[in-house]
Formats: structure tokens, C-alpha cells, sequence
């Protein structure tokens, strides 16, 4: 018995027209889950930004913004209370630089060794040891940091506070190496290896190969690695809480206690303070502050990664 080709096709499209009509149905069901979820997020950070807002603006309602900027002292909770916000930020300045003067060279220079000299078997090895660095929680670093490093200073340093800006910003910076590594090393390892080998047909070294050809390439990359590391630095919370004390002092003398903005959000949040008061609102004036610090770091990497971008293409 033989059938007719065009009844076979009928018979085809008939049997599957049902089909297409439910995976129309389940992909828009899917769709619309999707967008569900991202509109939850981007509800979830419009909701901390206008909270932070209303917060601030009633903050400022009380205390004059040129107070809040020349003040040189932090005690919002005293009898005599002085709201010199510069006086949270240079400790946080102060922490975060020597945790970027650590992390940052230490982190390119692994990075580079995992990408360009590890061989492969060593490097799938190497690089998650190092990513397991990043699983250790802060507060372990922090005690860490207040346990073991600060005595081992001490016996360097004469005259270094139980609680000081230097032993808190080495941890810092040791706890983001495995930030910075990992996305460098991504960065590097994505350089095509036609450009490797264009530039050792020139006579160049391996040496002069990373230097002048592999680190320019992944430049937009190790950038975006190094700003969000140094974004990680300003938020951190427990390691300097632990670590640096919280005695706000306006200065950059790291071997004394400071008083980052985050140890300040910690101390004001234990429930000491009045909600609805001139000092809980001070929680959100810092936090604030800190949410535009870390804005313009992430408004400059998107400006940089794409310039770079734009002059190499």
C-alpha cells in the first residue's frame, strides 16, 4: 500500500500542531517567570536606594550638610555631637589602601603565573586551592587578624595598638587576592593565542610577550577585577570591625585604632540606639556615603573598560 507524500505531511503537521502551541505556552510562562526574578532584584536595590534617600534627606534636615563635611571628629552620640563624616572615611581610605597595595600586585603577578607559566594540570589544581580562599568567612579573617597578625607585628613594630589599621588592612588584602586572581587570570587565559604566537614570531620573550601584548589585551578585564576588588575593600565589614578597633580618629596612622564607616554601622546597629533618632539616622547618612563611593568605583570601571574598548576596536 502506498501513501500519498502530501496526506504524510498533513498527518505530520497535525500530529505536532498541538506541540508547537504548548511550547508557545511554556516558553511564555518561562519568560515571564525570568523577568519576574529580575524584576525582583531591580525592585530590591530601587527599594535600599530610596530608603537610603528619605533617610538621608531627614538626616540633613537637622544637620546641616557643611557640618556633616567639616566636622573633624565622630561622636554623634555624645552630649556634644559632631558628625565629621572625613573622619570614618580616611580609616576606611587607610584600611582599603594596604589591602589594594597587598592584594592587587599579589593577585596579577598569581594570576599571571596560573595563566602564562602554570602547566595545565598544575593550574586546575592551583586556581580553585586559591578560590577556596574565598570561601573562608570574614569573621575568621578578622580574628585572624586580631589573634595571630597583630601579635607578630608587635614584636616588629614598637608601639602598635592591640587594635590598629595595619594588621586589619593586610588581612583585607589577603582575604581579595583570590578575587583579584580569578578574574584576571580569566581576563589573561581569554587572550587569544594567536597574539601569543604573532609576537614570538617577532623574537619577542615570554617575558615581553605578557608584557607588551598578553597585559594590554586583558587590560579592560584586570581593571574590572582590580575595581571590584577595591569596592569589596570599602564594604568590608568584620575583618575591620575586628581587627582595627572602633575608636574614630582622623588621621592616617595605621598603627592605631580607626573607625571605618562599616565598624560605625556596626556599632550604631546592635540596638543601643534610638530608632527614629538623630543617631540612627546617622546610620543611613554613612551608609550613604559609602553607597557613593562605591557608585563612582563602578561608574569608572564602565567608563574605562569601555574607552579601552572603543580605542582597540
Amino acid at each position: 500500500m502506498t501513501t500519498n507524500p502530501s496526506s504524510t505531511e498533513q498527518i505530520n503537521r497535525d500530529l505536532f500542531r498541538p506541540n508547537r502551541q504548548l511550547n508557545k505556552w511554556v516558553e511564555l510562562v518561562v519568560k515571564t517567570i525570568f523577568a519576574l526574578f529580575a524584576l525582583v532584584s531591580v525592585a530590591t536595590t530601587i527599594g535600599i536606594v530610596l530608603t537610603l534617600i528619605f533617610e538621608t534627606f531627614a538626616f540633613f534636615s537637622e544637620i546641616p550638610i557643611w557640618r556633616f563635611l567639616t566636622d573633624t571628629q565622630w561622636t554623634p552620640r555624645f552630649f556634644n555631637p559632631q558628625y565629621g563624616i572625613f573622619v570614618l572615611i580616611s580609616a576606611t581610605l587607610l584600611t582599603s589602601t594596604i589591602a589594594i597595595s597587598v592584594a592587587l600586585p599579589v593577585g596579577l603577578l598569581s594570576a599571571i603565573c596560573l595563566s602564562e607559566y602554570a602547566p595545565a594540570k598544575i593550574r586546575r589544581w592551583l586556581k580553585p586551592a586559591l578560590e577556596i580562599l574565598a570561601g573562608v568567612p570574614t569573621v575568621v579573617f578578622g580574628y585572624f587578624a586580631l589573634l595571630l597578625v597583630t601579635p607578630f607585628l608587635q614584636k616588629i613594630i614598637p608601639g602598635l595598638q592591640g587594635f590598629n589599621a595595619l594588621s586589619a588592612g593586610l588581612v583585607l588584602g589577603v582575604s581579595i587576592i583570590p578575587l583579584v586572581a580569578s578574574l584576571s587570570e580569566d581576563a589573561i587565559y581569554a587572550v587569544p593565542r594567536s597574539l601569543r604566537e604573532g609576537a614570538y614570531a617577532l623574537g619577542a620573550t615570554k617575558r615581553e610577550t605578557i608584557v607588551g601584548v598578553v597585559l594590554p589585551s586583558a587590560l579592560s578585564g584586570i581593571v574590572a577585577s582590580f575595581v571590584l576588588a577595591i569596592s569589596r575593600a570599602v564594604g568590608e565589614t568584620m575583618i575591620v570591625a575586628i581587627a582595627a578597633g572602633q575608636n574614630p580618629t582622623l588621621g592616617l596612622n595605621p598603627f592605631v585604632p580607626v573607625m571605618t564607616m562599616t565598624a560605625y554601622i556596626v556599632q550604631a546597629s546592635l540596638g543601643d540606639t534610638p530608632a527614629g533618632s538623630l543617631a540612627y539616622r546617622t546610620l543611613f547618612a554613612v551608609g550613604m556615603t559609602l553607597f557613593l563611593i562605591t557608585l563612582a568605583l563602578n561608574i569608572f570601571s564602565f567608563w574605562f573598560v569601555r574607552r579601552f574598548r572603543e580605542k582597540y576596536e
